[in-house]
């Protein structure tokens, strides 16, 4: 008997999937909080006894070091899932609100209903984290989903499929792998909600197709996030989280600075410590160091490969094909028309312009979409002030970079073209969840003003609004 549910190249009907999620979600056993709660203990568990396994599957995709693939994927998920389990009690109970005197007597309460059926779609560059964090606050809210990790990271993706088997039925849980044709085949049929993580030009295209069912969406995407660094910034520290965060991954994070505007004044200092910390994490050789990680396939490399001028580079420009890696790159003599600054990045490439003006620096970011993220380094709280009061990102550090994501307490999302919707700790929850407002009227008094004929009653109702 042909199974829906498995591999990629058995799904001939996603309206069998569909049909199948619906009826599970009409036994309504995934509202009742105590069966979330059991299932998000299950995928925690789950977690822990294979963390060797996703560690394995990371390595295979993007050659991921287990220190990183455990900071940046496991843990985040970890920690994302014992915070839901700690709070979810809450966040589902229904919640009794003030009712307006007109209104009298009666109470008004909120209702946390599920959505339904979700779709979510996710990308390569955090195979784990970003398929998982979003099922983790779906399964919280009630919901059933259906999982459709990347095509570029089949050991990942795998290895999801055979998690999903394993833990959950079917119609409450599935994931489906597969290329452009499946995602395809998937955003024709009518999902409750979508949520979305990727490229701009993939999430236009999600929503167009969400556009056609009225299904709601979260798009999580990317865009050109700059790094500020003003001259009254400790620039040694700056250097070294600016290195970090853009390399993390080789590159390929959604919140990774794309690139930096640092004062003129302190430009030269600022371009020797960027060398001296490439140097020091990644070594003299970063294509032969085993920690560092590849570049996903050959399309992205070569489109890589495309920005580095050797006349431009101050610190890396090399590559090996054979393994995949572009070293760290820093260019120099930049402008804001150059190739490299045209489209985001993701990848090690790391472009530092120069400003005079900080007014003048606001002015060309906020001439430019929305970015996902903003990081700057400064020690005065004027400057601080000014940059997070006049620029709209999706959130940033101040003295960091990228860390901000990797909290349960706050919500992650962009903003403009950098996205719609957040999720994480609570905002996850309520991304996937429907408030439905309810107002109950008592039957023993009935009062008269609202009924017509209306003569004599605006000037009570005037009284009472």
């Amino acid at each position: 008997m042909n199974d829906p549910y498995r591999k990629a190249e058995d799904m001939t009907d996603y309206q069998k999937v569909l049909k199948g999620q619906r009826e599970y979600f009409q036994t309504q056993v995934t509202k009742d909080v105590s069966f979330r709660l059991i299932q998000l203990r299950k995928l925690y568990q789950w977690i822990e006894a294979h963390e060797e396994a996703i560690e394995k599957a990371l390595w295979e995709d993007l050659n991921k070091a287990p220190f990183e693939t455990y900071a940046t994927e496991i843990g985040i998920v970890k920690e994302e899932i014992r915070y839901t389990m700690k709070h979810l009690r809450g966040w589902a109970a229904t919640k009794q609100v003030p009712t307006p005197i007109t209104q009298f007597p009666s109470k008004s309460r909120i209702y946390a209903e599920p959505y339904g059926v979700v779709l979510i779609m996710s990308p390569w560059n955090y195979p784990f984290q970003l398929t998982i964090a979003p099922l983790v606050a779906a399964i919280g809210a009630g919901n059933c989903a259906v999982l459709k990790p990347s095509a570029y990271s089949p050991n990942v993706s795998r290895l999801m499929r055979e998690m999903t088997e394993e833990l959950f039925v079917p119609g409450y849980v599935c994931c489906i792998e597969g290329g452009r044709q499946e995602n395809e085949s998937l955003l024709n049929e009518r999902f409750d909600y979508i949520f979305f993580t990727g490229s701009m030009e993939v999430g236009k295209h999600v929503m167009k197709k969400a556009a056609e069912h009225l299904t709601p969406v979260s798009l999580e995407l990317g865009g050109k996030s700059p790094c500020i660094v003003d001259e009254t910034a400790n620039l040694k520290l700056a250097a070294k989280r600016i290195v970090w965060g853009k390399f993390l991954n080789a590159g390929q994070t959604c919140v990774a600075p794309d690139y930096v505007l640092v004062h003129k004044s302190v430009r030269k200092k600022l371009l020797t410590y960027l060398k001296r910390m490439t140097e020091k994490l990644y070594g003299m050789q970063p294509c032969k160091n085993r920690e560092y990680p590849k570049i996903i396939n050959e399309k992205h490399f070569d489109r890589l490969c495309g920005y580095i001028d050797q006349r431009h580079t101050v610190v890396g420009g090399e590559w090996s094909r054979k393994s995949g890696k572009i070293e760290p790159t820093i260019l120099t003599r930049v402008s804001w028309d150059s190739p490299v600054m045209q489209e985001e990045i993701f990848g090690p490439i790391l472009p530092v312009l120069v400003y005079e003006d900080l007014d003048e620096a606001i002015a060309q970011i906020n001439s430019r979409p929305k970015p996902l993220a903003l990081y700057l380094f400064t020690r005065s709280r004027r400057t601080e002030k000014k940059v997070l009061g006049q620029i709209s990102y999706g959130g940033g550090c101040v003295n960091d970079t990228v860390v901000h994501l990797a909290t349960s307490h706050m919500p992650f999302g962009g903003v403009g073209e950098s996205g719609m919707g957040s999720y994480h700790g609570k905002a996850g929850f309520d991304t996937f969840t429907h408030r439905k407002s309810i107002l109950k009227k008592a039957l023993w008094l009935d009062l008269p003003v609202r009924y017509p004929p209306y003569k004599g009653h605006l000037k009570l109702l005037k009284k009472l609004m």
